[in-house]
């Protein structure tokens, strides 16, 4: 009896769950690759996906369905829409508390706006006026904006309850239960619902109950990010219709999409070659050295160099948009920024030529840097000047016009920090530009043909 009840409860929560991934094919038909990686499966105590099935506890759907037949469209929904975004590949040492309750936040901005179903989730009103408060001044609402602000707001154990309750649909368990970090053996911090001894229960496929490999791991997450550049381009050319309908899903897929940049690398492009006093091991042989010790006693062959030809910043220009558009605490940590990058890589020589230059629609100020001592007193003493218009030709005309005078014997390359309003010089310089734009609105900054256009946003620096 116990076991016919248990079954008619699975076929009943699997045709729901059918129906509901049904109904949102047919309404958002751009969705229809994600939608079909979802495999139903039945897994006692889970209500959520690892990005390859759908896990759920049958008994758990028939309530939900009970109280709210709707809410299981907006269940699926909201657990696609992590996938797409690419909620669950995220750093291991995250807060996960926060992160989870900024990705549900961001989860529920995307259904409540593609919210298809008869008749509105009567917790609309009291998400609408939560998620205002997180929008910030540009209304871009995407899990890694909400949650540094969960984690610079810091809020206490009440208010986070309030928020948890108001935006969970799912669990994010499988998440966390990564084969990667069980293959490597590393342990994560204890969590609630972990194991006794603090590891994380092994991730078990829907088809299959063994260990996810790292291999497919990687294919889950190269799948997703192949399905949210396919649904971006679809909604921004044959799906354009659905237009504002779908305008919170696309600003999540462009942040999701946009290009990302290692900075360390970046400031690589700008390194030039020479000589440093250390000794060069990987052009040393000791074959012939220690033949000649045997020979000659104490007389090898062949000695180490003492110097090793590296790639090293020598020569080169910062140049920093001060007009009133740029904030000067961004400004701030942009150079703070650059210097500990080029610490940790170890990038400069004992002597280096750096010229950190402040303009508006003028230059107001240029910073000659010849030492690390010199660039940790800037970092203390900085100030920003100027707060006018943008105009980016007269650092190029000032530059050109230290070559003249022989400041520069063999500069590599300027970095340009803005916002991307402004004014470029039509001719093309005799060193690597680049141009380091803030831009926190997602639009596309365009830059002439010469030059190299790397975008960040304020978070990452």
């Amino acid at each position: 009896m116990a076991e016919d009840r248990q079954d008619k409860a699975l076929r009943l929560a699997d045709e729901i769950l059918k129906l509901s991934q049904s109904t949102l094919m047919i309404k958002l038909r751009f969705l229809d690759m994600a939608l079909s990686r979802f495999r139903l499966t039945p897994r006692e105590g889970v209500l959520g996906t690892d990005g390859r099935a759908f896990c759920y506890d049958p008994w758990r759907v028939l309530e939900m369905y009970r109280a709210n037949r709707y809410d299981v469209n907006r269940l699926t929904l909201h657990s696609l829409v992590h996938c797409i975004a690419g909620h669950m590949f995220t750093d291991p040492a995250v807060d996960r508390r926060l992160w989870d309750l900024a990705c549900d936040m961001a989860a529920e901005n995307v259904v409540l706006e593609l919210d298809v179903s008869a008749e509105e989730a009567p917790e609309r009103s009291g998400k609408m006026t939560e998620l205002r408060r997180f929008s910030g001044k540009n209304g871009l609402l995407t899990a890694p904006r909400i949650y540094a602000r969960l984690r610079s707001a810091q809020p206490g154990e009440t208010r986070l309850r309030e928020l948890e309750t108001l935006f969970r649909r799912d669990d994010h368990t499988l998440w966390y239960q990564t084969a990667g970090r069980l293959l490597t053996g590393e342990e994560p911090e204890e969590q609630e619902g972990d194991e006794p001894n603090g590891r994380v229960p092994e991730l078990r496929t829907a088809a299959a109950d063994e260990v996810l490999p790292l291999n497919e791991e990687e294919e889950n997450r190269r799948f997703w990010k192949y399905v949210a550049e396919r649904i971006q381009t679809d909604l921004e050319t044959t799906s354009v219709k659905y237009g504002a309908m779908a305008g919170t899903l696309l600003q999540n897929l462009r942040e999701v999409n946009r290009e990302h940049h290692d900075y360390a690398d970046f400031l690589r492009r700008f390194a030039v070659s020479g000589e440093t006093m250390k000794l060069d091991t990987d052009e040393f042989d000791y074959i012939y050295y220690t033949y000649g010790l045997t020979l000659f006693g104490n007389m090898p062959l062949i000695e180490p160099l003492e110097y090793r030809d590296t790639k090293r910043i020598k020569e080169f220009v910062i140049a920093i948009d001060t007009s009133g558009s740029v904030k000067g605490e961004l400004v701030q940590r942009f150079v703070e920024k650059t210097y500990s990058v080029l610490m940790q890589q170890e990038s400069f020589f004992t002597k280096i030529n750096l010229h950190i230059i402040q303009c508006d629609a003028v230059v107001q100020e240029d910073k000659k840097i010849t030492d690390r001592e010199g660039f940790e007193e800037y970092l203390k003493t900085m100030q920003i000047r100027g707060l006018g218009g943008t105009d980016y030709r007269p650092v190029f005309e000032y530059v050109d016009g230290l070559i003249r005078a022989g400041e520069f014997t063999n500069l590599k390359g300027l970095i340009y920090f803005t916002d991307g309003f402004g004014r470029f010089p039509a001719k093309q310089p005799d060193y690597t530009t680049a141009f380091v734009f803030l831009n926190d609105e997602l639009a596309n900054p365009q830059v002439p043909v010469w030059a190299i256009r790397l975008v960040l946003q304020s978070d990452e620096i």
